[in-house]
């Protein structure tokens, strides 16, 4: 089979206007970034704000694993199959992060036969929304230290500065540096650090956003420093909010682009899952809602981190109530959860598939919590036998849930029909009654505690002394009535990544806890996780290069 590369130069992509055309958006509402990507005007949902939404349908997984899921494959996938039986759908993507891209990970535009494209162009600078973030996020950074230096008026203690800098790389030699070194006009020395643009509250704010205004209002009460009483100090308090709003002017708006068979796709935002909250955009989410029949997004990684934010941050906040969630795993994954190395996962081993598959049917419950009815998709692999997949169907079903084999990777929305046509049968009979799984008024120690029982299924939570004192100090300045980011390993639902399939018997320890006030959540670090990764020993960079003729190679 051609690579994925190949297949998406080889793609008959529409001019982006043909693609408004079909969501009925006008050329007045479309700002063109080339041929084949465009950022949509937000006065599209000024003008349809009457109109009925479309029906929502997350698409999640299981715990990733070296062996593959394909969640933003089954998305795509599954867009293009609902497109086939004649609704109007529309994917809607986080962009892709050059860190990961040029990491480990790859690129973040689906595979084989069910991507997204201009790939290239999405899985580099698309139409320039993160340079857009980390220039916003560094000027504060460095007003913040110019306040420092001439004179500090505003009372900063220079040890408690919580704003660091950020980068779209991953660079762990720059998660801890000192600035200003040198001459006493090179600013007040001090500690301070990097972190990847996606982990930027600032990137965080933009995917929560419903206008400029709410932008505005929300970047403004970001707290960067604490004074001498113990006291927040914010950007408004640093002057910065009016110029970082003007540095998103752009990136603010959604970008419409395609899949291979020309459903629309709208791609706006990147937060991770395992730092931040893992969902795209709520102004590309509700826009799509009304362009569409059916809108179907994703949350990263598996369902204990995308699909619990999805739920209890983004759908809270933009008052989102889902139809469908769809659950995406792989036998192969299954297995590398019941202990085979991943060279031995081609052979049947149903032992071990039994074991695994202890993942997938605790986010399976997990899912039923949130009162969201849910189908598993297996992504299937010609090395799967049909004792495998009997057997996955069978321990599925005794939890109530269906199944259906997608196969988009080999054959684009063709394969998703099966899918597809279960969604919509899940649609239009079952309820969804979806509801957060805990108050936002809580105690932050509740709300984690939660979190980790509930969704972790941990016997409990410790937290570290320097966790302690800060919850008290967020209390005390009443910073603390806000949703949980859990900060956590994406591989286990412990905060141990070694810790595969279904753990039982452990506690969540955590070492942090931070506001994003502008946000609008509190963040919890957990274990090791670190919000500036670090490269491999050999980078996917490595493989990558441009030809004369400007032909990519090596991007995936």
């Amino acid at each position: 089979m051609k690579t994925d590369v190949q297949i998406a130069q080889e793609a008959q992509m529409k001019p982006i206007t043909e693609i408004a055309a079909q969501l009925d958006i006008t050329d007045d509402e479309i700002e063109l970034y080339g041929k084949y990507k465009a950022k949509i005007d937000l006065g599209v949902l000024d003008r349809l704000q009457d109109k009925p939404d479309g029906k929502l349908i997350l698409v999640t997984a299981i715990n990733p694993t070296p062996a593959g899921e394909g969640k933003t494959t089954t998305n795509v996938g599954l867009s293009m199959a609902l497109n086939k039986l004649g609704y109007k759908t529309v994917t809607t993507l986080r962009e892709p992060s050059l860190g990961p891209c040029f990491g480990v990970k790859g690129g973040a535009a689906g595979g084989g036969y069910a991507q997204v494209v201009p790939m290239d162009d999405i899985n580099l600078h698309f139409t320039g929304d993160f340079h857009a973030i980390t220039s916003a996020h560094n000027l504060l950074a460095a007003m913040v230290d110019n306040s420092i230096h001439q004179g500090n008026p505003l009372d900063i203690v220079t040890k408690k500065v919580v704003w660091k800098r950020v980068m779209d790389m991953n660079d762990r030699a720059l998660r801890n540096i000192v600035v200003g070194l040198g001459n006493k006009g090179d600013g007040v020395t001090r500690e301070a650090g990097f972190d990847i643009t996606v982990a930027s509250e600032i990137m965080a704010i933009l995917c929560l956003a419903t206008s400029r205004e709410n932008l505005k209002e929300r970047l403004g009460r970001m707290v960067v420093a604490y004074n001498s009483k113990g006291e927040a100090v914010t950007a408004n308090d640093i002057g910065a909010t009016g110029a970082m709003a003007l540095l998103l002017k752009d990136a603010i708006k959604p970008n419409l682009v395609q899949t291979l068979e020309n459903t629309p796709a709208i791609i706006h935002g990147g937060p991770f899952a395992n730092i931040a909250h893992g969902c795209n955009s709520v102004m590309a989410t509700k826009t799509a809602l009304k362009l569409g029949d059916y809108v179907v997004t994703e949350a990263g990684f598996g369902a204990d981190l995308g699909a619990e934010k999805f739920f209890d941050i983004k759908c809270r906040a933009a008052g989102l109530k889902p139809a469908c969630t769809v659950i995406v795993a792989t036998v192969r994954a299954l297995k590398m959860h019941g202990g085979v190395d991943k060279k031995e996962l081609g052979p049947e081993n149903l032992e071990a598939l039994e074991a695994g598959c202890a993942n997938l049917l605790q986010h399976i419950d997990n899912v039923a919590k949130y009162g969201v009815p849910a189908v598993v998709a297996i992504n299937r692999f010609p090395t799967d036998t049909e004792a495998e997949l009997a057997l996955l169907d069978k321990l599925c079903k005794a939890k109530g849930a269906d199944v259906v084999l997608s196969e988009v990777f080999a054959k684009g929305g063709e394969g998703g029909i099966e899918l597809a046509k279960k969604v919509i049968e899940i649609t239009e009979t079952k309820e969804s009654n979806f509801a957060p799984i805990y108050d936002s008024e809580a105690s932050i120690k509740e709300k984690i505690e939660t979190i980790a029982k509930e969704i972790y299924h941990a016997d409990g939570v410790v937290f570290e002394g320097s966790a302690n004192k800060q919850i008290a100090e967020l209390e005390k300045l009443g910073l603390d009535k806000y949703p949980i980011c859990m900060a956590k390993t994406q591989y286990s639902f412990s905060d141990n990544a070694a810790l595969l399939g279904a753990p039982e018997g452990f506690k969540i320890t955590v070492r942090e806890v931070k506001v994003s006030a502008g946000a609008g959540f509190v963040v919890a670090l957990t274990g090791s996780i670190m919000t500036m990764p670090g490269l491999p020993k050999v980078p996917a960079a490595c493989g990558m290069d441009i030809l004369e003729d400007g032909t990519i190679i090596g991007l995936s």
